[in-house]
């Protein structure tokens, strides 16, 4: 019951004010609200399979709750595609779980960033029709895609799912690291996308090229700025608030460690966008002193710095250049 009362009580420090726990749990676990409040006042036992369904849906570590020091570490997979979550219903468990993050009274989030932040896809309608029109055709090969050609067409829903997720995010203090190749990805698949045949004309493939330096250009004045603020509005936020790091060589993968009231999480990228999750302290422990030293040996261009900052971003406007270029030559 001891054990039971803890559980209880880290879930309640991560819901939300605007969440009603009783009600979430209620949905969670197919239960009465009188019966989630006797478990809650712990005058009923959650059965196991109940537990591990608290455990994964709040993203609480049962290693953590048991005490447990052993080599192994327990990762959830958060998997887009067939039998895994539709990109929506991923969208809506990061939005979740992205509020929980905002409401803490003491939170960061640093992002190693081998390929763009995702949340910065929903920004641009360009960007985001691209990008979800690439992982279902190539990445997560979804019925009805086989012959689909690219449109900037987007579902309006999942764009305005996807912008929540940005309004959160941007209010979250954050540290991210970039690097030449932090653009590469994206580079990579419109040509691939356009020698394909995936687009219907050359225009669609350029006016991607155009968005992107847009893109570009909006990250640089967000750096500059030392906050976040969305594309077209007028810059406004706390100094110092976003913090960009510029590492030549040291970003293999995509890597996020967020701290929030004292504990943390860390989310491992794989196969682009899927997730590994895991609230380990001793794993975690060891990617914030692995970022540590990463942000050591990198150049700070947010704030000041204004020479590094403004190199770097032509260096990835140049880029992009190259790649508008070859696409006209064709």
């Amino acid at each position: 019951m001891t054990l039971q009362s803890e559980l209880f009580r880290i879930i309640h420090e991560r819901v939300p004010p605007n969440v009603s726990l009783v009600h979430d749990i209620s949905e969670l676990l197919g239960i009465s609200y009188d019966s989630v409040y006797r478990r809650m006042r712990c005058e009923k036992e959650l059965r196991l399979d109940e537990f591990m369904k608290l455990c994964h849906h709040y993203s609480i570590s049962a290693d953590a709750l048991f005490s447990l020091k052993t080599d192994n570490i327990i990762f959830r997979s958060r998997a887009i595609g067939v039998g895994g979550f539709t990109l929506e219903q991923w969208l809506e468990k990061i939005l979740f779980e992205i509020r929980i993050i905002e409401e803490c009274r003491e939170k960061e989030i640093i992002y190693a960033a081998k390929d763009l932040p995702i949340f910065y896809y929903f920004e641009f309608p360009e960007i985001a029709a691209f990008k979800i029109f690439f992982w279902h055709k190539a990445l997560f090969p979804f019925p009805g895609y086989e012959d689909k050609l690219f449109s900037f067409d987007i579902p309006e829903d999942l764009f305005h799912l996807g912008q929540k997720v940005l309004t959160h995010y941007i209010k979250i203090p954050s540290i991210e690291l970039w690097n030449e190749e932090t653009i590469t990805s994206i580079i990579r698949q419109v040509e691939y996308c356009y020698v394909s045949g995936f687009f219907k004309k050359k225009d669609d493939a350029l006016r991607i090229c155009d968005v992107l330096l847009s893109y570009i250009r909006h990250i640089q004045q967000q750096a500059e700025f030392g906050f976040r603020f969305f594309y077209g509005s007028e810059p406004r936020g706390v100094e110092g608030s976003f913090m960009l790091y510029y590492n030549e060589i040291l970003l293999s993968d995509n890597t996020i460690l967020v701290t929030m009231d004292g504990k943390r999480i860390t989310y491992h990228t794989y196969n682009i966008i899927n997730l590994l999750i895991t609230t380990n302290e001793v794993f975690c422990d060891q990617i914030g002193d692995s970022l540590k030293k990463v942000m050591q040996e990198s150049t700070l261009i947010s704030g000041t710095s204004a020479k590094e900052r403004n190199r770097f971003f032509n260096i990835l406007s140049e880029r992009v250049k190259s790649l508008k270029a070859r696409i006209n030559q064709e």
